[in-house]
């Protein structure tokens, strides 16, 4: 089975579990996720291949991180997860990528991401759930990171943290690659 299959099977399968778990019917899920039922329908399905931001959009609705939707093993109570098992999301011709290395629900859910970005490059991102905090960590290049239409810059060697309950931009203005490490804290759903 193909990584694309294994993880619409996957997705598929932890979408239903979730929306089970959580006592939400598809007409729940749907509005709280703000995408169609008929959506839905096709993921729990595993007819289509959602985008990146429909899964995130899902995943805050149930609560849950975007590894444990993609999770194809149920494991113990430690999980190592090799390099080559690192899922990459999203990528352009360029070069520019991200790799959701790790996540746990503790209490909500709690993700750990690699991110190259090329020169002139960038990657846009909703507004999360209130309460959303993403801490990150440059290790090369700068960063120019947009929240709420405020840009910071962030060099390498430094850390931001912010709320990520309002739209965000990370991008590369420079002429090097830009390398960081981000990690995202959403909370449990109530």
């Amino acid at each position: 089975m193909s990584d694309l299959n294994l993880l619409t099977q996957s997705l598929a399968r932890n979408v239903k579990r979730w929306r089970s778990e959580r006592g939400f019917t598809l007409e729940t899920l749907a509005a709280r996720a703000g995408v169609s039922r008929g959506m839905l329908i096709q993921i729990e399905q595993a007819r289509t291949n959602p985008s990146l931001g429909t899964v995130v959009k899902i995943g805050d609705a149930l609560g849950v991180s975007i590894t444990t939707l993609l999770d194809y093993e149920q494991g113990p109570k430690v999980r190592i997860v090799p390099a080559e098992q690192a899922v990459r999301l999203w990528h352009t011709d360029a070069g520019s990528y991200n790799r959701l290395l790790a996540g746990t629900e503790a209490p909500g859910p709690l993700e750990m991401w690699d991110w190259l970005l090329m020169p002139d490059e960038g990657s846009s991102s909703d507004a999360h759930p209130a309460g959303t905090v993403e801490l990150i960590h440059v290790t090369a290049g700068e960063l120019t990171l947009t929240v709420d239409g405020t840009e910071y810059r962030v060099p390498a060697g430094a850390s931001a943290s912010f709320e990520a309950n309002v739209p965000h931009t990370y991008a590369n203005s420079g002429d090097v690659p830009l390398e960081m490490v981000m990690t995202v804290s959403v909370p449990g759903v109530r």
